[in-house]
């Protein structure tokens, strides 16, 4: 039996806003309900975040129209405060975010192993759609 290795998908945002803020409206979910949908037509009505090693994370992704809406979730496997931040998905999946303070910027630089339902091309465009409305909000709210 071969032991296949899951495709990783990286997107990468600049913020014109310094790290620790960068990583505040990261993490909190008031913010996250504000920025964490891919379309204009979703939103995420509810967020819940238990930041630390072994701690759980859950954002729940709805349609506007009410037709549809699941939950993403999963638990926190590594954290380093300003920098890092290591996720296990509920479905096993793995994710990494890196948090890159620059000169009064931030990168952030996420890394995500691909699911076997929907393009590679399309959890790319919706989970960079997702990073730039979490770069728009924060650089809305200076």
């Amino acid at each position: 039996m071969e032991n296949k290795k899951p495709i990783s998908i990286t997107i990468e945002a600049t913020i014109d806003a310094p790290v620790e803020k960068v990583w505040q409206f990261w993490n909190d979910p008031q913010h996250i309900t504000q920025w964490n949908a891919a379309s204009d037509d979703w939103h995420c009505p509810h967020s819940t975040v238990e930041l630390k090693v072994g701690g759980k994370f859950s954002s729940t992704m709805a349609a506007k129209d009410g037709s549809m809406s699941f939950d993403f979730g999963g638990i926190y496997t590594a954290i380093e405060k300003h920098q890092l931040i290591e996720q296990k998905l509920e479905d096993e999946r793995k994710v990494k975010i890196q948090f890159l303070s620059q000169n009064g910027k931030t990168k952030v630089i996420e890394t995500f192993d691909a699911e076997g339902e929907n393009t590679i091309e399309m959890q790319k465009n919706g989970w960079q759609a997702i990073l730039d409305n979490f770069r728009r909000h924060v650089e809305k709210n200076k």
